[in-house]
Formats: C-alpha cells, sequence, structure tokens
C-alpha cells in the first residue's frame, strides 16, 4: 500500500511516497481504509523535530482520519466492516489504511463525508473541550478568539456561537476577518491595525472580555488579558505566532481572572470519554447543518508537502485536508 513518509526532519521537503506493508489489525484494533487526512499546523514541528512529541523515523503525518473499516480484530465490539468511521491518531494517518485502537474510532452520522470528517477532531475537539470544559462558557457571555481565521480559530468561533455566546474574532486581515464574519463571529477587530487591548475594550463598552481563546500567543496576549472580564477565563491554546508570552503575575489577581491551559491532545488520553462526547455532539451538528467546517483546499497524498507548506505560511483559513 502507499504511505507518506517522512524520512528526516528536513520539514515537508523530506516527505515522499513509498510502498510499505498493509497493516493486520491486534485484538483490539480496527484497520481504517483511509479516504481523508486532517492536517494541522503541529504537523509542520513534527516534520522538523520540533513538536513535542517525536515520533521515531520513518513516520507518516497527518493526526485526524476518516474512511471505513476494512477489517476487525478479535476483541473489538460493535463495528462491522463498511462502518464509516474518523478518530484522532496523532500522526500516521497519510497512508492508505492504518491499524487504529478501537477505543479511538467513532462511527460517523448519516450526512457527514469524509473530507468534513476528518478536519474535525483537533481543531473542534480543542474547542469543545477549551470552551465547554475548562472556560466553562455560559450562554450571553463574550468569546475573544485570537487567531481566528485559521482552523482552531475558526472552529472556536463557530463553536462559541452555537454554545450562545457573543463572539469578537481577532485577526491580521480584512480578508481573514471576512471569512471569520461568515462563520459567525459578531464582531471582528483587526490586529495588524488596531491595539488588541483597546480594540476588545471597545467592543465590550469597557467591561472586557469573558473568554479569550488565544491560539497565537506572542505579542498579542498580554494586550488581550488585559482586557479581560472581572473573573474571565484566558485559554491558552497555542502559539502560531512563534513567541510564548509571559504575563506578569498581579493582572490575574487584579483582574481575579484564570489563566487556564488547553492541552486537548492529553486530554483524549486521561479523558476518551469525555472525548468521544464532545466529538459525536460536533457531528450531531454537522450531520444536522448547525455546522460547516470550512476546507481552505483538498490536496492528494502526493502533494501533502504543498499543503503542509501552506500551513507553514500561515496563509491557511479553515482546514488543509489530503484525500487518499
Amino acid at each position: 500500500m502507499k504511505a507518506l513518509l517522512c524520512k528526516s526532519l528536513d520539514g515537508p521537503d523530506a516527505l515522499e511516497v513509498a510502498e510499505i506493508d498493509p497493516p493486520k489489525p491486534e485484538a483490539n484494533q480496527v484497520i481504517v481504509r483511509v479516504r481523508a487526512v486532517g492536517l494541522n499546523f503541529l504537523d509542520t514541528l513534527m516534520t522538523r523535530g520540533k513538536y513535542q512529541f517525536k515520533p521515531p523515523l520513518p513516520f507518516s503525518p497527518g493526526g485526524e482520519i476518516a474512511g471505513e473499516v476494512l477489517a476487525i480484530g478479535g476483541d473489538v465490539q460493535g463495528y462491522v466492516v463498511g462502518d464509516k468511521v474518523c478518530a484522532f491518531v496523532s500522526w500516521g494517518g497519510a497512508r492508505e489504511q492504518m491499524a487504529v485502537d478501537a477505543g479511538t474510532v467513532i462511527k460517523m452520522p448519516e450526512g457527514v463525508d469524509d473530507v468534513t470528517a476528518a478536519g474535525i477532531s483537533v481543531t473542534y475537539g480543542t474547542a469543545m473541550h477549551g470552551l465547554r470544559d475548562r472556560g466553562r462558557l455560559q450562554a450571553g457571555e463574550t468569546v475573544a478568539v485570537l487567531g481566528a481565521s485559521g482552523g482552531a480559530g475558526l472552529a472556536a468561533v463557530e463553536i462559541a456561537k452555537l454554545m450562545g455566546a457573543r463572539v469578537i474574532a481577532a485577526a491580521s486581515s480584512a480578508e481573514k476577518l471576512d471569512v471569520c464574519q461568515q462563520h459567525g463571529a459578531d464582531d471582528v477587530l483587526n490586529y495588524s491595525e488596531t491595539d488588541v487591548k483597546e480594540g476588545l475594550r471597545a467592543l465590550t463598552d469597557g467591561r472586557g472580555v469573558d473568554v479569550i481563546y488565544d491560539c497565537v500567543g506572542g505579542p498579542y496576549a498580554e494586550p488581550a488579558l488585559r482586557a479581560i472580564a472581572w473573573m474571565g477565563r484566558y485559554l491558552v491554546i497555542g502559539f502560531a505566532a512563534g513567541d510564548i508570552p509571559k504575563f506578569p503575575i498581579n493582572l490575574m489577581l487584579l483582574k481575579s481572572c484564570d489563566v487556564v491551559g488547553v492541552f486537548w491532545g492529553q486530554e483524549v488520553v486521561r479523558n476518551p470519554g469525555q472525548h468521544r462526547e464532545n466529538m459525536e455532539q460536533v457531528l450531531r451538528w454537522v450531520s444536522e447543518g448547525k455546522l460547516k467546517p470550512h476546507v481552505h483546499a483538498t490536496y492528494p497524498l502526493e502533494e501533502t508537502g504543498t499543503a503542509i507548506r501552506l500551513l507553514d505560511q500561515r496563509i491557511v483559513k479553515g482546514k488543509v485536508i489530503v484525500t487518499v
């Protein structure tokens, strides 16, 4: 079978398609015929050895997959050959077949296609865990999403709206903010033109933002924290801007606010039942037409390197999907 392999830590240029032996299921596994693979910014880091998890070489990128069950291990119950499923697999998805722990695969409801399902685990899973589990978001509260036009940010915009919040989308260009408004943002803030602190305060009549969903870090983090509301929650999602910010701790005291880490990848491992519940809710919303994930582009397996370069350049709006 075909597999896209990263054979050295030289970024997307090190990727090549190779023929490898197809997998066989262990007792607790299913074999998934992979139809679509979701890529994320972490794939740019992983192919350079700069992500916190470093799979041994050679490995396949792609942490999200969707397809159908081809074979079933002896101890697996509840699945049959042909079931349409999706799963978060950390890495290894960019190949024609993959052996997956049956406890991690989730059946896809009617009306959900492979390309859509392959792009929801990381971004929408993180948004659900961040906003619902860690941020305790309530209907009627205000959420500001930093880096709102990327895959993670757009997911947060959409999930926050479905949870009944008012959403302020913050991004670096008018074009990116147009996409955010198309996906439900109530207000927008261009932080290449407007100071984040002053902009968020103005949009909340000086009250501040209840929940900040920060995908970028860097120079926007502290100004955003200074615009948080009393007893607000600042959710640390990622650092797409590159620099990891450092906060003056007195700001948390003065606002009586929380700075909350959102490590979704570990949540999946430590609390798989909650992850499954969150993902089944997301899939229901997609099936019902309430959620329409934005796909920036799709690429064939052989062009995965091109797709990862787009993520590297930070020009992607929504998700990039590889079709197999």
